[in-house]
């Protein structure tokens, strides 16, 4: 079987009624970027990052999986299929997905704000103050913040090196150093891109382009893959 990665950002689970990061004036649901997802923040206001990040959590359990979701998954049925995502949620494994590989981490994990190494299932939708790891430090969101680094991103370098298919869905390729993977691939891969700006990106004219909502394309995207 070929290899297919797909690369997929906030647009594939918007859908799903999970905002979008980046919205008017670099917002989200009225808290500015710099305020809830930075190191300074974490250290400034740790309860305020705290509670975005628990109602970040509540609204990812509570959304499903889309058709988006569910035909990537299907697409294991006649491909290798591994999914590199920007995205905390969950959508991708609730849909069935096998291999999903999260660069940005993860909300439903907890990590300790000492050595982010140790890191925890949650057993509550919330991390309050007082919550600790197993070295005395205090629990935070399992995420990768603005102006951190990014665990996983050797490995999904590698994963897209590898790729017979790459496909970009929902993502601005704004988020860096995530956006340089659609530079990693072979010279033979396939590439395609859906997003409903798709034709505005500044991309290479080899790229199949797909501009539509993440639902939308990926049903085109599985007809032309598997016809």
């Amino acid at each position: 079987m070929k290899q297919l990665v797909v690369f997929t950002g906030a647009g594939v689970s918007a859908e799903s009624g999970i905002k979008t990061f980046r919205g008017a004036d670099g917002l989200w649901e009225g808290y500015r970027i710099e305020d809830v997802a930075t190191p300074q923040a974490w250290k400034i206001d740790p309860e305020r990052v705290l509670k975005f990040y628990n109602l970040r959590r509540k609204q990812c359990l509570l959304a499903q999986p889309n058709t988006a979701h569910y035909l990537l998954k299907k697409l294991e049925e006649n491909y290798r299929v591994t999914i590199i995502t920007q995205n905390i949620d969950d959508l991708h494994e609730r849909a069935g997905s096998s291999n999903v590989l999260h660069l940005h981490g993860e909300i439903n994990k907890a990590q300790s704000s000492l050595n982010p190494r140790f890191v925890y299932e949650m057993q509550t939708d919330e991390i309050i103050i007082g919550d600790m790891c197993e070295l005395g430090s205090q629990l935070r969101p399992n995420v990768v913040w603005f102006g951190e680094a990014v665990p996983n991103l050797n490995w999904a370098i590698q994963l897209t090196r590898e790729a017979d298919v790459f496909v970009v869905i929902g993502t601005s390729l704004q988020v860096y150093p995530a956006a340089n993977l659609i530079h990693e691939v072979s010279q033979s891969c396939q590439l395609y891109l859906i997003d409903t700006h798709a034709d505005d990106f500044n991309l290479s004219a080899r790229i199949t382009r797909i501009c539509s909502l993440a639902t939308e394309g990926v049903q085109k995207l599985f007809e032309l893959l598997t016809k």
